[in-house]
């Protein structure tokens, strides 16, 4: 689903000649480095630099990874993602799957006075605590975070901060398809949201990846008002690729009085069963919801189509 090469060719086309030494003048037409100057720069011939962008060259060493890492000027988190696509077609991962735990869900309960989710690879959510159904406005077991962000027009008001959170989740979607390229339910989801979103098709061709692990995420809650919380990611022990993420408020802060009116608020509406864990239809895991006070109702998925090339 991603490859090596078109993520050297993205990286190349970002780096400022200047920076690394190369003079420019207006008749430069390319934009970034040229192939030439990447390899020059990285100790290794032209044309094995030109074979990795065409994807003829297999297993490169980790002499030459570092070394394209270090001109590239890529982070830690560009760094992991090209060494794994290097060793793609040495050993490709599973992509893990299966329900959730009881225990985990045990703990999702203790989490009482804060959102708390349990969410995939895919940014599907596998499970939420009572809070996070509140923050929501819906049971939120089944609901893709992706599909929310990019697709659902009418839940687009959450975020406060919608375009740092549409660059997080393609940037998060991009390392996952890195680690799991042969996963169909991941190509699925990257094909459906090019479809749908322009500005999603516009960002996974920067293949940029990001690794957010905490930080803040603002919220406009339609019932108690602005929610300016802390996330924390939490990567599980088991080699899943899932994450408890917890959504926390300052101590003193509006964001905590807002909480605490989020918790005096019944979840579900009349005649309706709670629910809290995964959906027992995987179809229907991540179908978009639309917002009624604090009632959701479903509405048909939009079809998946193929992914956009690099």
């Amino acid at each position: 689903m991603d490859d090596l090469a078109g993520f050297l060719r993205t990286r190349r086309a970002r780096v400022d000649p200047a920076a690394v030494g190369i003079p420019t003048d207006s008749r430069r037409r390319v934009e970034g480095l040229r192939r030439e100057e990447v390899a020059h720069l990285s100790g290794v011939s032209v044309d094995y630099y030109v074979r990795l962008e065409q994807g003829r060259a297999t297993q490169p060493s980790e002499q030459v990874l570092d070394a394209l890492a270090r001109v590239l000027g890529l982070d830690e988190t560009e760094r992991g993602h090209l060494y794994r696509l290097a060793r793609q077609r040495r050993r490709r991962a599973k992509a893990p799957g299966g329900r959730v735990r009881p225990e985990l869900l045990r703990v999702l309960d203790l989490v009482t006075a804060s959102p708390a989710l349990i969410m995939d690879h895919r940014l599907d959510v596998l499970a939420g605590n009572r809070m996070a159904g509140l923050l929501y406005g819906r049971p939120v077991a089944g609901l893709n975070s992706a599909r929310h962000i990019f697709l659902d027009e009418d839940e687009r008001g959450l975020y406060a901060d919608w375009e740092t959170c549409t660059l997080d989740v393609v940037g998060h979607l991009r390392l996952a398809a890195g680690k799991y390229p042969d996963d169909p339910r991941l190509a699925s989801l990257v094909g459906e949201l090019a479809m749908g979103s322009e500005r999603f098709r516009r960002l996974w061709a920067r293949a940029d990846v990001r690794a957010r692990t905490h930080g803040r995420k603002a919220f406009r809650h339609p019932l108690v008002g602005p929610l300016e919380l802390h996330q924390e990611n939490f990567a599980l022990p088991d080699g899943s690729g899932r994450e408890l993420l917890v959504l926390s408020a300052a101590p003193g802060s509006p964001a905590e009085d807002g909480l605490r009116l989020l918790a005096g608020l019944d979840p579900t509406p009349p005649g309706e069963p709670a629910a809290r864990g995964e959906p027992t239809n995987p179809a229907t895991r991540g179908e978009p919801a639309t917002r009624g006070g604090l009632a959701a109702a479903s509405r048909p998925g939009r079809p998946a189509g193929q992914m956009p090339p690099v």
